[in-house]
């Protein structure tokens, strides 16, 4: 395993048998510029329809909540933020040069699986208003969450860190969901 495992970047040449310079990131130039655009565009835009679609009212105020919920203002921008950090982490991902097919496969396979899972929270919660099939959602959203972010670091470490903030949201709101739940049974 010693040759085999990523060294400071350096990847091992297999053919050759020694370790080879890794291959250069494109430059940034306009169409660099408009794949950040596209991809933090995208993403944003995918989690303000499903919000706007689905959005808080009066049977959510009703609900019984702890002393420590956030305040309703806080969840629009935060989102915001973390689907920011989400389209610019999957750009770093999809730019990166030398990745091997089935690691660039895994990273999106998880990503897509974490997609499905956060886009079906808010239907469930506010369209369905089932706090407890939400809760199972975002129980099996977090481990998603944290392959994703395993996979994009394997591809470039800054991807896996930008994804932080997404861990520790969900990990705050998995306990929220679920305690919301509890509280309205």
């Amino acid at each position: 395993m010693g040759v085999e495992r990523k060294i400071r970047g350096i990847q091992p040449d297999r053919d050759a048998g020694m370790l080879a310079l890794p291959e250069p990131r494109a430059p940034m130039d306009a169409s660099a510029w408009a794949g950040l655009a596209v991809w933090v565009l995208a993403t944003v835009t995918a989690g303000a329809a499903v919000g706007a679609l689905f959005a808080p009212d009066a049977w959510f105020a009703a609900l019984a909540k702890p002393t420590w919920n956030p305040p309703s203002w806080l969840f629009a921008p935060m989102w915001t933020l973390l689907y920011v950090l989400l389209g610019v982490a999957c750009w770093l991902v999809a730019r990166e040069p030398g990745v091997a097919p089935q690691d660039r496969q895994l990273a999106w396979l998880a990503f897509g699986l974490q997609a499905a899972l956060n886009l079906a929270w808010t239907p469930l919660f506010f369209g369905l208003r089932q706090p407890g099939w939400a809760f199972v959602d975002i129980c099996l959203l977090w481990p998603a969450v944290l392959w994703m972010t395993m996979r994009f670091g394997r591809i470039r470490p800054l991807a896996g860190y930008l994804m932080a903030p997404y861990v520790l949201w969900v990990s705050f709101a998995l306990v929220l969901n679920g305690t919301i739940w509890l509280m309205n049974e």
